[in-house]
C-alpha cells in the first residue's frame, strides 16, 4: 500500500507514500495495517487518523502518541491483508500480482522478471531486472504491454526500437 517515508511533526504521525487507489477506504479509522521492515517481525498497526498533506498521506496509530514511537518505522512498508483487497476492473492489477513476472517478447525472447513497479505520472513503469544488464524499465501502455497471463506468471510486450538500453 505505501512507504512510511518520514515522520510527521512531533504527536506520532507518519508520512506515508502511497501505492493505493483507495487511500480513503485503506486508510479509514479502525482499519488494520501491517508493517513490514528488514529483519523484524510484522507489527500489526491500527489506524487512529488520517489526511491529505502535500503529497503525502498522514498516518497516526493508535497507541503512538509521540514522534518517539514512530521514528523506528521509517522506510517500512505498510500493506493490507489479501482478504482486503477489492476487486478490480478488467486490465487492472495490483502490483504484487506483477512483480515477479517474467517478461517475454512476441518473438518469445525473454527480457527478464518484474522487480518493482514506479508510479510518475500518466502511466505504470515496470522495472525488469535483466540477468548481467541494467535493468530495463517498461512502460505500462497498451502498445508495449500485449498480454498479461497470471496463471502462468508471463507478461508479453511489443519490442520497439529504444525501449530497451542494451549498452552497458
Amino acid at each position: 500500500m505505501g512507504r512510511i517515508v518520514n515522520t510527521q511533526g512531533l504527536r506520532g504521525e507518519v508520512r506515508v507514500i502511497s501505492q493505493t487507489d483507495f487511500p480513503d477506504e485503506r486508510y479509514k479509522v479502525g482499519s488494520q495495517l501491517t508493517l513490514f521492515q528488514e529483519q523484524k517481525k510484522p507489527v500489526v498497526l491500527t489506524i487512529k487518523s488520517y489526511r491529505k498533506h502535500k503529497n503525502f498521506d498522514v498516518l497516526n496509530f493508535e497507541g503512538h502518541s509521540s514522534i518517539n514511537k514512530v521514528e523506528k518505522y521509517r522506510n517500512g512498508i505498510l500493506k493490507v491483508s489479501v482478504d482486503s483487497l477489492q476487486s478490480l476492473s478488467e486490465n487492472e492489477f495490483y502490483y504484487h500480482e506483477i512483480i515477479g513476472l517474467e517478461v517475454l517478447t512476441v518473438d518469445g525472447e525473454k527480457i527478464g522478471k518484474v522487480k518493482e513497479v514506479l508510479s510518475p505520472g500518466a502511466n505504470d513503469i515496470w522495472v525488469v531486472q535483466r540477468e548481467d544488464k541494467k535493468d530495463a524499465l517498461i512502460p505500462y501502455i497498451e502498445p508495449v504491454v500485449k498480454k498479461i497471463d497470471l496463471v502462468n506468471g508471463v507478461v508479453t510486450i511489443e519490442w520497439m526500437e529504444g525501449l530497451i538500453d542494451d549498452e552497458d
